[in-house]
């Protein structure tokens, strides 16, 4: 009995060894990325499916939000850098309260800048300015802030307003997302000189959903 426990202590002492004399998993490097994913949030959606609930201010009647912009997130071909170690300041509170007029609140500023805006390189400053500039860049339809009543739909014709909007937007550009029944996301692909380019694999996976709720502004 004794040389048996004796035998399982030395296997954890193993384990344990191999463990700690593993190498450990490579660190995202802020500025090592392939292209950019803008992602656009259809506000009301939004509000439906969580931000009724957590009393958002996004939700308020009183704003006038559509699409905001959720965020501008450095990608791979293949995934994701996120959480990256930088050496740039955080944005004070003016800073992301200055985004919330795109962005719906501060509060999600200051996540994308925590969780994304780390991984691009560039200052808090120069970050949230360039995603102002790639949320500018792209021509938001017309036809889906004039509705004045819910609808469900296709995804599809999400999509397909889109690129009437944009045309020089591709359909392997932009996908659109669904979650819990409602049309959820428009996520875009741009350079890192914010022109439109090819979504990689793991992105380009449209919703296809053909009666997806979208609500109308508030």
């Amino acid at each position: 009995m004794v040389m048996k426990i004796g035998k399982i202590k030395m296997h954890r002492v193993i384990a344990l060894f191999l463990i700690l004399a593993a190498p450990l998993p490579a660190q995202d490097r802020a500025g090592d990325f392939d292209y950019y994913v803008m992602s656009l949030s259809w506000s009301a959606n939004w509000c439906a499916i969580e931000g009724d609930a957590r009393s958002s201010p996004q939700c308020d009647a009183t704003e006038d939000f559509g699409w905001i912009l959720h965020g501008l997130w450095p990608q791979y071909e293949r995934g994701f850098p996120a959480n990256c170690v930088t050496s740039q300041r955080p944005p004070s509170r003016s800073d992301t309260g200055a985004m919330a007029d795109i962005m719906g609140t501060a509060g999600l500023a200051w996540h994308q800048w925590r969780k994304h805006g780390v991984c691009s390189g560039l200052t808090s400053d120069a970050y949230y300015e360039l995603s102002r500039d790639a949320y500018a860049q792209i021509e938001r339809p017309q036809i889906l802030r004039d509705l004045d009543r819910s609808v469900t739909l296709p995804a599809k014709l999400i999509e397909d307003a889109f690129l009437d909007a944009n045309p020089t937007l591709e359909p392997d550009q932009i996908t659109i997302t669904c979650k819990q029944g409602y049309i959820q996301e428009a996520r875009i692909c741009l350079t890192r000189d914010l022109t439109f380019r090819d979504c990689g694999a793991d992105v380009v996976r449209d919703c296809n959903m053909t009666n997806a709720q979208f609500d109308p502004m508030r």
